[in-house]
C-alpha cells in the first residue's frame, strides 16, 4: 500500500476514535461528528486518488457522480427530516449500510475460489449485511407507522433460531464444498433477508431503542468484514468502532429495560407474553383532570420542578415550548431539571438530541440513576408524552410485561402532572398505574399547545 495512503488511513482512524470520544457528551457531540466525518472524507479522497490501480477517466466519473448524488440526497434528507422522524432516518441509513456490505459480497463472490479465508469473509458480509438491511427496513416501517402491528408466528423464537442455524450450516457447506455458483450466494442472501424480517417483525415499539442499537452494531461488523475483504485498514477500524460501540450501547439499553443480551437476540424481546400463565390486569381507579390555570398556579408556587419528556414531546414538536417554560420558571427562582430515561423515545438518546436542539443546558439533563433520588423532594413532576418509563407497574405488578424494568420514580414527587392527548396506553400497550395515583392530575391536549398556554398563563401572574 502507498505510504501516503497508509498515513491518511492512520489519520482517519485517529479522527474516528477522537470523534467517537466526543460523541460521549452532548456538548461536544456535534464537533465529534464533524471531526469523524472529515476523517472519512479524507479517507475516501485518499482511496480514490492514491489506490495505485489503472482506472479510466470514465470510472472516476462514475465514482464522482455517485458520491455527488449520494451527498446531495443525504444532505437534503438530513436537513428536512423532522425530529419525530429521526429514529426512522437512523434505521433507513443503517439498512443502507448493511445492503452495501451484502452487495459487495455478491460482487466479490466467485472471484476468490479456493481461498477459504476470503470465501468466509464474503459469505459473512452477504449474510450479516442482508439481515441487517431487511431488519432495518422492518424497524423503519414500524417506527414510521407503516407496519403498526407486531406479527408473531406460532413458535416464532423456535423458527428464528432454526433458520439462523440453517443459514450458518449452509454457509459452512459452501465453504467446505467450494461452491462458486452465483445462485448459491443468492440463496444465502435471501436467507439473510428472511431472517432479518422474522427477527424484527414480532418486536414491540417499546423495544425499538434496543433493536436500533443491535442493528447498528451489525452494520459496523459488516463494514469491518468488508475491510478485511479488501485489506482496507480504515474500513476495518471504522467497522470495529461502530460495531463495538453499538454492542456497548445495546448492552446499556438492555440494562435500562432489565433484559439480558441473550434474551434480546434469541428471546421474545418486545413481546408482551407473561410468564407463569399470569394475566396482567387493567388498572382500576379514577383520574383527576387539571386545567392549564391549575397547573400554572402549582408551578408558580413550586421550588423544584422536574420535566419528564417522552416521545409525545417529539410528536408535538414541543421542545422549544418546554425550554421557554423552563426559562420562565428559572427566572422566578424555581429549580428545573429534565429527567431522561435511557429508552425514552424511539432511539437511544432521542430525548437528549431533541432537547439539545433547543440549546437546553446539558447539566439540566439528568440521567435516571441521578435524578430518581430527587423526586421525593420535588414539588411538581411534569410528565410530557412519557408513558411506560414512568409506569409504577414495573415495580409493583409481577404480572406486568414491564415488571423489573427500571423506571423514573415520578410517583415519589409531591405533585404529578401528566400531559397526554388521551388515556391511550403507551407503546408497551398496557395501562399506566401512575394516571390513577392520588397525587396525579391529567392535563389533556397537544403538548405544544398546552405548554404554550402554560407559558402565557404564568406570564400573566
Amino acid at each position: 500500500m502507498n505510504i501516503y495512503l497508509s498515513l491518511i488511513y492512520l489519520l482517519a482512524t485517529v479522527t474516528f476514535i477522537y470523534g467517537l470520544k466526543l460523541l460521549g457528551h452532548p456538548e461536544t457531540a456535534k464537533r465529534g461528528n464533524q471531526i469523524a466525518a472529515s476523517g472519512m472524507a479524507l479517507a475516501i479522497a485518499g482511496t480514490i486518488l492514491l489506490h495505485g490501480l489503472e482506472v479510466s477517466g470514465f470510472v472516476y466519473g462514475l465514482i464522482g457522480g455517485a458520491i455527488l448524488i449520494g451527498a446531495i440526497i443525504g444532505y437534503v434528507i438530513a436537513v428536512k427530516v423532522k425530529m419525530t422522524k429521526m429514529p426512522e432516518l437512523v434505521s433507513l441509513f443503517n439498512g443502507f449500510g448493511g445492503a452495501s456490505a451484502a452487495l459487495i459480497g455478491l460482487v466479490e463472490f466467485g472471484q476468490n475460489t479456493g481461498n477459504t479465508n476470503q470465501t468466509i469473509t464474503i459469505l459473512a458480509a452477504i449474510a450479516i449485511g442482508s439481515l441487517t438491511f431487511s431488519g432495518s427496513m422492518i424497524a423503519w416501517a414500524k417506527l414510521n407507522g407503516t407496519l403498526w402491528k407486531d406479527i408473531r408466528l406460532p413458535k416464532y423464537n423456535l423458527i428464528n433460531n432454526i433458520l439462523l442455524l440453517a443459514i450458518i450450516a449452509y454457509a459452512v457447506y459452501m465453504v467446505i464444498s467450494g461452491s462458486s455458483g452465483f445462485a448459491f450466494a443468492l440463496i444465502l442472501l435471501f436467507g439473510g433477508l428472511i431472517y432479518g424480517v422474522l427477527l424484527v417483525i414480532p418486536i414491540g415499539g417499546a423495544d425499538m431503542p434496543v433493536v436500533i442499537s443491535l442493528l447498528n452494531s451489525l452494520t459496523g461488523i459488516a463494514a469491518a468484514i468488508t475491510g478485511i475483504l479488501y485489506d482496507n485498514m480504515v474500513m476495518l477500524a471504522g467497522g470495529i468502532l461502530v460495531g463495538s460501540a453499538g454492542l456497548i450501547l445495546t448492552y446499556a439499553m438492555c440494562e435500562a429495560m432489565n433484559r439480558s443480551l441473550v434474551n434480546v437476540m434469541f428471546g421474545a424481546f418486545g413481546g408482551t407474553e407473561v410468564s407463569g400463565g399470569e394475566q396482567h390486569t387493567q388498572t382500576q381507579g379514577t383520574i383527576k383532570k387539571a386545567s392549564v390555570s391549575d397547573v400554572a398556579i402549582l408551578m408558580n408556587y413550586a421550588q423544584r420542578v422536574i420535566f419528564v419528556p417522552g416521545y409525545g414531546l417529539a410528536v408535538a414538536q414541543a421542545q422549544h415550548a418546554i425550554h421557554e417554560l423552563e426559562q420562565l420558571l428559572e427566572n422566578r427562582g424555581i429549580e428545573v431539571k429534565y429527567a431522561i430515561h435511557p429508552v425514552a423515545g424511539r432511539m437511544p438518546g432521542h430525548m437528549n438530541v431533541l432537547l439539545a436542539e433547543t440549546n437546553v443546558e446539558y447539566d439540566k439533563l439528568a440521567e435516571m440513576e441521578d435524578v430518581n433520588p430527587e423526586f421525593q423532594n420535588t414539588d411538581v413532576a411534569f410528565v410530557v408524552g412519557a408513558n411506560d418509563v414512568v409506569n409504577p407497574a414495573a415495580r409493583n405488578d409481577t404480572s406486568s410485561p414491564i415488571y423489573g424494568m427500571p423506571i423514573l420514580d415520578v410517583d415519589h414527587a409531591k405533585q404529578i402532572i401528566v400531559n397526554k392527548r388521551s388515556m391511550n396506553p403507551g407503546y408497551a400497550g398496557i395501562d399506566n398505574e401512575l394516571f390513577y395515583n392520588q397525587k396525579t392530575s391529567m392535563l389533556f391536549g397537544d403538548a405544544k399547545a398546552i405548554i404554550q398556554a402554560l407559558v402565557t398563563e404564568l406570564k400573566g401572574m
